[in-house]
């Protein structure tokens, strides 16, 4: 089916404005994006999100659910899963990475019980500082403190302490963030990691 002379200029239109913008990135980020995050500005988002202008970062392929609370200057990557339906804590200076996925509710109960059982909820907190790697899992009822790090691909199903490196499916400590006088970090790794 041939479009529509109007239809046509519109889609002509908006190709153009995709090219536009794909080299608009790429000269000033050094990357192409898949075009609706360089529709708008993810700092916009982030302050559309929390009602402040707080230097929060939400990509446009992040899905953001329910009552979460984001700290200032915190990043959260292209495709994240934020679910707050249990309520979401992250802290301020936080980078979650691509594909995190934050989750405070599940239905294993639900499902086993063939829905006599209602979904389970339990809220999630992470500290200031954190950085959780690229397409990790935190489940529902964990708390996670400040100045952590979480490992790529690591799945969280526990608590943990500030200044702790945790790793693995499920996650588990590998390692401590030391914090030098002088204002250095180190990633300190448990001996039994060499």
């Amino acid at each position: 089916m041939a479009l529509t002379p109007p239809l046509k200029q519109l889609h002509d239109e908006l190709r153009a404005l995709h090219f536009a913008l794909r080299d608009e990135t790429r000269d000033k980020y050094g990357r192409i994006n898949p075009f609706y995050e360089d529709l708008f500005d993810w700092k916009e988002r982030g302050a559309h999100w929390t009602g402040a202008q707080n230097n929060i970062t939400i990509y446009n392929s992040t899905s953001v659910v329910g009552d979460v609370v984001i700290g200032d200057n915190t990043w959260v990557g292209p495709f994240c899963s934020l679910d707050g339906t249990g309520g979401i804590a992250i802290g301020r200076y936080c980078s979650l990475s691509l594909g995190c996925q934050v989750q405070t509710h599940d239905t294993v109960k639900f499902a086993l019980s063939g829905g006599k059982l209602p979904y389970e909820y339990s809220k999630v907190s992470i500290g200031d500082y954190c950085f959780l790697g690229v397409h990790s899992v935190v489940l529902r009822g964990v708390t996670i403190g400040s100045q952590c790090v979480v490992g790529a691909g690591a799945v969280v199903t526990h608590s943990i302490p500030d200044r702790t490196i945790v790793a693995g499916v499920p996650a588990r400590p590998i390692g401590r963030v030391d914090l030098k006088s002088n204002g250095e970090i180190e990633l300190v790794y448990d001996e039994s990691r060499h």
